[in-house]
């Protein structure tokens, strides 16, 4: 699957939204004021966002809460459904733009749309292309059983599990290995 520079920091924003919640893995809300959100749209490069107020942060904790859902969709069906609503719903306007020194590149939302609406068209279209693409399942969720942060799993076999090899693999792993010496000398 071919993914674009632009619908790839879609996913990257899309997957940091969802994992700002303590239901997606976070221990503490990331989105728990104004000045969090504003962090947050710095953090991911989010373009063309003007003064946030209380009013943004509430929306955009309500379009993380609609994306979460399409990471817990049992089938295409059911993530299509909220991603169509979220699509509709923010206004789409496709238009094609080159700023910030990047080439030509698309961009889902409305002129002066709000930032719950930016995300929810521009994410919402980059997770809208692995449905029509038939690859839901890359949309996941760690398998640690102490973590559930989201994560798209770009691997070239769909086998990755966890959200970071290096922490929440790595720490399974060696518990495994310990378990597996404690019993062999036990």
């Amino acid at each position: 699957m071919l993914i674009t520079h632009d619908t790839r920091c879609a996913l990257d924003t899309v997957v940091d939204l969802v994992n700002t919640s303590p239901d997606g893995g976070a221990v503490t809300d990331g989105l728990a004021s104004s000045a969090a959100l504003a962090d947050f749209v710095r953090r991911n490069d989010v373009s063309d966002v003007g003064v946030m107020t209380e009013d943004d942060l509430q929306s955009v904790r309500t379009v993380r809460d609609r994306f979460a859902a399409v990471f817990a969709a049992s089938d295409q069906r059911a993530a299509a459904a909220v991603i169509n609503e979220l699509v509709a719903e923010a206004g789409t306007t496709p238009r094609l733009t080159d700023h910030d020194g990047y080439d030509w590149h698309m961009h889902y939302f409305a002129p002066g749309a709000s930032v719950a609406d930016h995300l929810a068209a521009d994410c919402g279209m980059a997770l809208a292309f692995f449905v029509v693409a038939g690859e839901q399942e890359r949309l996941r969720r760690c398998e640690a059983p102490d973590c559930r942060f989201a994560f798209v799993d770009l691997s070239r076999n769909r086998s990755r599990r966890y959200c970071d090899s290096r922490t929440c693999g790595n720490r399974l792993h060696v518990a495994a290995y310990r378990a597996r010496r404690k019993e062999a000398t036990g």
